[in-house]
This record gives C-alpha cells, structure tokens and sequence, in this order.
C-alpha cells in the first residue's frame, strides 16, 4: 500500500461529511482496519483463478411475465392530471423537428 495512513477527516472531506472529534475517534480505527484488510487481500496468491462478479452463480429471479386484465380506462384517467380524447395529457418533450 502506498500510505500506512489515511486520515478519516480526509475521507469524510471527500464525501462531505462533518464528523465531531468523537466520531473521528470512533472511525479512525475503523477505516485503518479497513485498509490493513485490503491489504492483507493483496497479498494473496490468486494465480489461476477466474475473476468473478459474485462468489456464486447469480440466476434470473424474475416471474413470468404473464398478461392479465388492465385496469378500465376511467379508473386510470381518475388519476390523471389532465386528460383529452380517453387520454393522459403530458407536456410535450420533443421540439418539433
């Protein structure tokens, strides 16, 4: 690792955070752990092994996408702001071309 240190105040600058000393004193210890962890990682022998996103296979969790009924056009224009012609009304987004 190139530094030995890095001050948590430095950090919580970073991220614009203002902590009290008491809250430094509480971190300081915290984030050095941190990074002798991640350090302790580097020198780990990973010759050989695939990288991977995820430790173990990640599957498609989604349901069937099944038709149903909608709701009725008068229970959805309820709702709407504005409406005209059976239709929600939006501000137009696109300049003519």
């Amino acid at each position: 690792m190139a530094t030995n240190h890095i001050d948590v105040r430095y950090v919580a600058g970073l991220a614009r955070l203002e902590l009290s000393d008491a809250e430094c004193a509480t971190f300081q210890p915290q984030l050095d752990a941190i990074l002798e962890y991640a350090e302790s990682l580097s020198k780990l022998d990973v010759e050989g092994i695939e990288p991977t996103a995820h430790p173990v296979p990640v599957y498609d969790v989604m349901r069937e996408d099944v038709p149903d009924t909608s709701l009725p056009v008068e229970a959805v224009l309820a709702n709407a702001p504005e409406q005209a012609q059976q239709q929600i009304r939006v501000p137009k987004v696109i300049a003519d071309a």
